[in-house]
């Protein structure tokens, strides 16, 4: 049990490492490649911190354990609602200013809503794989159509996505951290995946929790450090922007990747009970960061709303 959770430990910090060395140097070797900064920003930066999300749910699908894929794709979708934008705003009030935020977020809802329908009959399937990947494709196509009819708009997401793509990066160096990237992410999420189960034998959790819980709240690190530094930095939109890409791809290829690599039965309670609960704060964050008519600010209260929810969920799952 022990040594269990020592691997846990370390597979998460090399897990999220080497996802973000890996978009360090994919980007910066776009870049060499004179692909458009604003392309790469809302590509593959914008993806970035969905890496190990992904790498996660390939494994534990190769593994058998689609339970854990789900339940990471929708704990982290609640995590990254919950609890990184309860901390992020408490920490300081978020100022939603984004115009790519308000054709964002009702698309998260939506996919949201879809995501839930497919689990609903208690299996996923290959074809709701293809069709969640074929959406994947389709809304990065979508951002890429946003970027470019936007670049006189000034949009702040955009641009801050773009401040984080290096201006000095070689490309043998930037094909360096690629290789180490592809080697790393693997190989990490392997480990994690293979420590997680020991420790949710050992406690008696299903699949399913242990993906909701200890992997969704260790995924979605990169989510809360990239958050906070935004909030910190004043770079509101980028806070709340990269919480809502994450959860578009968490649901789009997190879901889709296991579904292709292992169609199966999943836990009911992925359907009547996480679903549900991933709905309520994908909608409660829509109207927080929407305010129809008024200032568009998620303030403190609203974040401490949050938090409480993430910690009743906790109650909840282990209840």
């Amino acid at each position: 049990m022990l040594t269990a959770s020592i691997i846990l430990v370390l597979s998460f910090a090399v897990l999220v490492w080497s996802a973000d060395k890996f978009v360090y140097g994919a980007s910066g070797f776009a870049k060499n490649l004179g692909i458009s900064p604003m392309i790469i920003g809302l590509t593959i930066v914008a993806m970035g911190s969905s890496a190990p999300e992904i790498m996660v749910s390939a494994n534990a699908a190769l593994a058998g354990a689609t339970d854990t894929s789900v339940g990471n794709a929708i704990g982290s979708n609640i995590t990254n609602i919950l609890l990184v934008l309860g901390i992020t705003t408490l920490i300081k009030p978020v100022l939603v200013s984004s115009s790519t935020l308000y054709r964002e977020l009702p698309i998260l809802t939506v996919f949201t809503i879809v995501a839930w329908w497919i689990l609903s009959d208690n299996y996923l399937s290959f074809v709701e794989g293809i069709f969640l990947i074929i959406g994947f494709f389709g809304f990065i196509g979508f951002l890429v159509y946003l970027g470019k009819n936007s670049q006189n708009e000034n949009d702040p997401l955009i641009t801050e996505n773009m401040e984080d793509i290096p201006t000095d990066l070689s490309t043998p160096a930037a094909i360096f951290w690629v290789v180490a990237g592809l080697i790393l992410l693997p190989l990490s999420s392997s480990y994690l995946i293979d420590s997680a189960v020991v420790i949710a034998e050992y406690f008696g959790m299903s699949q399913l929790v242990i993906g909701l819980t200890i992997i969704a709240l260790g995924t979605s690190l990169p989510e809360l450090a990239a958050s906070v530094a935004g909030v910190l930095k004043g770079e509101d939109d980028l806070a709340i922007g990269n919480v809502i890409g994450s959860n578009i791809f968490n649901i789009l290829a997190v879901l889709g990747v296991g579904a292709l690599i292992n169609p199966s039965v999943i836990d009911p309670a992925a359907a009547t009970r996480d679903s549900y609960v991933m709905i309520a704060a994908t909608i409660t964050i829509f109207f927080m960061a929407m305010r129809f008519n008024k200032v568009r600010r998620i303030n403190r209260y609203e974040g401490a709303t949050l938090l409480i929810g993430f910690i009743a969920y906790q109650f909840l799952l282990f209840s």
